[in-house]
């Protein structure tokens, strides 16, 4: 079944097909649609619905809930991911479950509701205080919007970690056809580990407090095996880069636009490619490197709406076979044209127009 369907219900829809229990948050332009869908379809369907009184509160009502062994879910947008940031280390340092949706607008500050990707570092490096990881996925479109969703409650769960949605004003305001999923998946065992008020997890401890250092340490370190467990899980999408002469990169509303622009490119002559990435963390390193092994002489374009800060990653990620890596952005809620990555391509290969 197919539905024309804006990005921020395909959240939602996603959402219930994973089997999530409660949505708590609180409205912000451009995420506000999922609460709106939230509240409209989670009481109909027997799950919970509530708005918080704030962001903060809302972030802690998924902690509760995570730790009775509930699927749980927020979402916000600039601001509001900030004050969230706090709690989202708890549910880390406390290895619970949950999904947070982040509709990036721009900032700093209040900034304007415009798309940006400025809020990239706060999600892939982590947030709020200490060594953790959220695992950090980004689709691309309405689709990816509802798959990525169901994708996020899975992994959450898999690793008992924060999943977040990184997506920006476009895609959550974009519509689109959207495939149904064709099953709902069923609810995970959490009574390992969560708390359920009754005699078989009264032993079970949720708790993100070690007061001995040594113990403390030795919580760090697992934390980190357990992050580098997650690089099996890091996709993404290649496309014409096998004899490309110029890779551009970007990921989100920008490789959407950058998969138009290699079209264009093409049908010029020029030998251009796409890489883009699905999750953000865990990295997909590997699919990088591989792409530049079989291309050793190609260059890479990165494309964003912040300050270089995906661009740090990819250089990051490249390996020691690193080609000459260039740069293009916008920001302010200024999104990338075509047209300006296509000139870009052609200033860098010397192409004459």
């Amino acid at each position: 079944m197919n539905l024309f369907a804006k990005g921020n219900d395909a959240v939602v829809i996603g959402a219930l097909y994973a089997g999530c229990d409660a949505y708590f948050g609180y409205p912000i332009t451009p995420a506000s649609e999922i609460a709106h869908s939230a509240a409209k379809w989670f009481p109909k369907l027997g799950r919970v619905f509530l708005q918080a009184e704030c962001e903060t509160n809302s972030i802690y009502m998924v902690y509760g809930a995570a730790a009775a062994g509930k699927l749980s879910m927020t979402a916000s947008s600039g601001p509001g991911l900030s004050l969230m940031q706090e709690g989202v280390s708890y549910l880390a340092g406390s290895q619970l479950p949950a999904v947070i949706v982040n509709v990036m607008r721009t900032g700093p500050g209040l900034g304007n509701i415009g798309p940006e990707q400025g809020d990239y570092n706060q999600s892939v490096k982590g947030g709020g205080h200490g060594n953790y990881h959220n695992i950090v996925l980004a689709p691309g479109n309405v689709q990816e919007m509802c798959d990525f969703t169901i994708r996020a409650f899975s992994l959450s769960v898999k690793y008992r970690n924060p999943v977040v949605i990184l997506t920006d004003g476009v895609l959550g305001q974009m519509m689109e056809p959207l495939e149904l999923p064709v099953k709902e998946f069923p609810q995970p065992e959490t009574s390992s580990w969560a708390i359920h008020g009754d005699k078989k997890t009264q032993q079970n401890l949720v708790t993100s407090i070690i007061l001995q250092p040594e113990e403390q340490e030795e919580f760090n370190f697992m934390l980190q095996q357990k992050y580098e467990s997650m690089s099996c899980e890091a996709t993404a999408e290649s496309w014409l880069t096998e004899d490309a002469d110029i890779i551009i990169t970007g990921y989100g509303i920008v490789g959407r636009i950058a998969r138009t622009a290699v079209e264009e490119l093409r049908a010029q002559g020029i030998k251009a490619g796409l890489f883009r990435p699905q999750t953000l963390f865990p990295f997909p390193e590997k699919q990088l490197q591989k792409i530049i092994l079989k291309s050793p002489n190609c260059q890479i374009l990165v494309a964003e709406l912040s300050n270089g800060q995906y661009r740090d990653d990819v250089l990051l990620h490249l390996g020691e076979q690193r080609p000459k890596v260039r740069f293009i952005n916008r920001m302010g809620g200024m999104l990338l044209e075509v047209d300006a990555i296509v000139r870009k391509v052609k200033d860098i290969l010397k192409v004459q127009s």
